[in-house]
């Protein structure tokens, strides 16, 4: 193995129409901590994330920072701890916010928060589910604490998912339909209609109109479960008007406003934030549990159980290819995921 590798990378926030925003460069091969992997990268995806954390580095940085949240590779070496994987083994994952990311030819990651990748997909198909189905199902089934396995107790159970055509909500539809639940998720056009229509939804509603009086049309006063995938503010009245007593509501979006709960402590209306980063972040002692997601994700998807949710690829890995795949997310029109492969 050469001792410099291939990456792509930026300084500061610059318009993605610049062909400084994202970069291609040279960098040392990464070396392997104890629990690590260092994975060969074969197809990576562009997340939201991606944007956010450009869009928050204002002053210029010495070095070039290595963004991309989303991974499917080849094993070609492990750290002395490492024992759930060994050389050769193709993976999926989303990494950890704190260090280099995957848009690179080599990346370390803790074996701790990688999947055994399915065998029956296809790269692109692939690198476009680890971020979403993590943030996903740790929505659904740590969050809300609805039992996947529970099919039959779940048949009563509602839930609300606010843009279900989005990369995560696209899992979540998915997702909750598997679990039993009955799935209500907004759409503004027909296309994003259709699509959810393919992934899992029960009925969809314009986020248009006044979505309370649309699920109450449906037949519903409440919901059980509410997941909050676009602009909490915005949509906070109508979730604490549709929340169920006893009901979960999980969000991904934050929020830079002050929210009020007082409507939701007479009914005991349960609250979590999603950060699917926070595992790795803190280190915590359930690091493991991301590893055993993937590995029962990739298992879904080999059964066809659940689907990919990639709708557009470029090729190969660089970062003229990665600049137009950004370009797609940061335009907020995207249905599905998009991927940049070898």
């Amino acid at each position: 193995m050469n001792e410099s590798m291939n990456a792509i990378g930026f300084r500061e926030y610059l318009s993605i129409d610049d062909s400084n925003s994202l970069f291609d460069f040279k960098m040392a091969i990464p070396k392997t901590k104890e629990n690590d992997l260092i994975v060969k990268v074969d197809a990576v995806s562009v997340n939201p994330v991606d944007m956010f954390t450009r869009r928050g580095q204002r002053k210029e940085l010495k070095e070039p920072k290595v963004i991309g949240y989303d991974a499917y590779g080849t094993v070609v070496n492990t750290g002395s701890k490492a024992s759930l994987f060994h050389n050769g083994d193709k993976v999926f994952y989303a990494g950890a916010y704190d260090r280099p990311g995957s848009n690179s030819e080599y990346q370390a990651v803790d074996e701790r928060i990688v999947g055994h990748a399915p065998k029956k997909l296809n790269s692109a198909e692939i690198a476009a589910m680890p971020l979403t189905s993590l943030t996903a199902w740790e929505s659904l089934f740590e969050q809300m604490e609805i039992n996947f396995d529970d099919y039959d107790g779940n048949q009563d159970k509602t839930i609300l998912i606010i843009n279900g055509a989005g990369g995560v909500g696209s899992i979540a539809t998915q997702l909750a339909q598997l679990a039993g639940l009955t799935v209500i998720a907004t759409a503004g056009k027909k296309a994003t209609a259709d699509w959810e229509l393919k992934h899992g939804v029960d009925h969809v509603i314009n986020h248009h109109e006044d979505i309370v009086d649309q699920v109450h049309e449906l037949g519903y006063k409440y919901v059980d479960n509410v997941l909050e995938l676009n602009n909490l503010d915005y949509y906070w009245q109508a979730i604490t008007k549709l929340i169920a007593p006893l009901g979960h509501i999980a969000s991904t979006t934050g929020s830079g406003k002050d929210l009020d709960f007082q409507p939701l402590k007479a009914r005991m209306v349960s609250f979590g934030w999603e950060w699917m980063y926070a595992k790795s972040w803190y280190q915590t002692d359930n690091m493991i549990t991301q590893h055993k997601i993937l590995d029962k994700v990739g298992q879904l998807l080999d059964d066809g159980k659940l689907k990919s949710t990639l709708t557009k690829t470029f090729a190969p890995i660089n970062a003229k290819n990665l600049r137009a795949a950004t370009k797609l997310v940061e335009s907020n029109s995207m249905i599905g995921k998009v991927v940049v492969k070898n």
